[in-house]
């Protein structure tokens, strides 16, 4: 039998699991890039994480209502106070100020979702009481 074919069927070591990093005695994925909390190093990662993906959050959430406050002025008639060019300037500071602060409040969840992705994970609490096995009823 040829060798490649016996490591490729033996335990985690599937077809792609070379490509994962996965060795033959492991069964996990790598974890994430981050480095571990106990060092200060950790806690500036942290920091400049967190606030990368708060500005991300403003810039969408503002992206967002610049193109709420466009497509009203394209539907406004012609006669509407919104088709008025006078004030945009004063108008697109105060949608970026409503983005910060919405952002900081992390009203949309969009910089959590990435700190998920950025940070790993908090290491799961021990299991004191033992699990019952259930047996199928018949």
């Amino acid at each position: 039998m040829d060798p490649r074919l016996t490591s490729m069927n033996s335990g985690a070591m599937g077809p792609a699991g070379g490509a994962l990093g996965l060795n033959e005695g492991s069964s996990t994925l790598p974890q994430a890039v981050a480095p571990a909390e106990s060092d200060p190093a950790a806690a500036a990662y942290k920091k400049k994480a967190s606030e990368a993906a708060v500005k991300f959050e403003s810039f969408f959430i503002g992206h967002m209502l610049k193109q709420m406050r466009s497509s009203t002025k394209e539907l406004a008639g012609d006669d509407s106070i919104y088709k008025d060019t006078i004030n945009s300037d004063m108008l697109d500071m105060a949608d970026n100020m409503v983005a910060d602060q919405m952002a900081n409040q992390r009203a949309f969840g969009i910089a959590d979702a990435i700190l998920r992705q950025l940070m790993p994970p908090a290491p799961a609490p021990a299991v004191t009481a033992p699990l019952q096995k259930i047996s199928p009823k018949t």
